[in-house]
């Protein structure tokens, strides 16, 4: 019998098929063996690899978390401060992940996924997070353009804010109510983290 070897492009099938399963019915009524029917593998395939659905989903949701997070970080560009492309990135990126479809699920069903990453540990999305943030930082600390502070401090202070925008908007906009839509908080963000991060 051949040994079956886990290359990226298995691992990017079966982590589509668990997008497309969570997204149908939620990860608490997902099975492995809807994904491995959906994945066209076996299910002793997904146990190589995953003991059990809330571990795939943690690797589904950090693939789709920092393809967003690296989407909406702009470039650098010789003609922008640091300081202008990251409150741009973050702003965008929390727009970004609330219109997200698996963010939005697992939000309104299986809100509790969420919960050790915040109030117990970080997760592999919060660690690749603060890596793109100390770096984009250390960059503005050279280029002038963002105050200098311990550059770890200021990144996980950043991801504490963003994390805060993100997932408890929508209990604090009210589209109704002229100067409390979501546009107005996402303008609030973007004042806070300026002047947060100017010299």
């Amino acid at each position: 019998m051949t040994p079956i070897r886990h290359n990226h492009a298995d691992a990017d099938v079966v982590l589509d098929a668990a997008r497309d399963c969570v997204l149908a019915v939620g990860v608490r009524r997902t099975t492995l063996t809807d994904v491995a029917r959906r994945a066209g593998v076996s299910r002793m395939t997904l146990y190589r690899r995953w003991p059990d659905v809330r571990t795939l989903v943690g690797d589904l949701m950090t693939r789709e978390w920092i393809a967003v997070a690296m989407s909406v970080m702009p470039e650098a560009d010789p003609g922008v401060p640091t300081r202008g492309r990251l409150v741009g990135g973050l702003v965008a990126g929390v727009a970004a992940f609330r219109a997200h479809p698996l963010f939005h699920k697992i939000l309104d069903v299986d809100p509790e996924l969420l919960l050790p990453y915040m109030l117990d540990r970080r997760g592999a999305t919060q660690d690749a997070l603060l890596g793109l943030l100390t770096g984009a930082l250390a960059e503005g600390h050279a280029d002038g353009s963002v105050r200098p502070a311990h550059p770890e401090l200021q990144a996980r202070s950043l991801l504490l804010v963003i994390q805060s925008f993100t997932l408890s908007l929508r209990t604090m906009a009210d589209e109704a109510a002229p100067g409390l839509g979501e546009a107005d908080f996402l303008d609030e963000l973007r004042t806070l983290l300026e002047r947060t991060l100017a010299p």
